[in-house]
């Protein structure tokens, strides 16, 4: 059960987001609260730039992206060993590409130590230096 503190914070949410949508339709350019990518900046993406391109996921855009689509691979249904083993090579050179170090060599040990045995799947990214 919300509070009324939580109540009134939703509240002021939706008003906020109201009349932020309002405006972006009527030609104000108001700015995004997040800093992630919009549904129309991601839908002009080409298909050759997600890890994997069929289903349009993981864009591997830019360093922040890259990461994202290690610690979330795993979560990606739907795909066949195939599929992964080609997108984990496309994570690679992207991770190459923005000076990422990856830890592990194959997509296979993303799991090691995490789903299997009991924790959360996630894999090791650090900046290269």
């Amino acid at each position: 059960m919300a509070t009324a503190k939580q109540k009134e914070a939703a509240r002021q949410n939706i008003a906020k987001a109201r009349e932020a949508q309002s405006a972006r339709a009527h030609g104000k350019d108001v700015p995004r609260q997040s800093q992630g990518m919009s549904t129309a900046e991601k839908d002009d993406l080409k298909n050759s730039e997600f890890a994997f391109p069929k289903e349009r996921k993981e864009p591997l855009t830019d360093e922040k992206h890259v990461r994202n689509a290690i610690a979330r691979f795993n979560q990606v249904e739907g795909v066949s060993d195939a599929e992964r083993d080609k997108a984990w090579q496309r994570i690679l050179a992207a991770a190459k590409r923005y000076g990422i170090e990856v830890s592990e060599s194959s997509w296979r040990d993303l799991a090691k130590g995490g789903k299997d045995k009991g924790g959360k799947s996630k894999g090791t990214a650090s900046k290269g230096h």
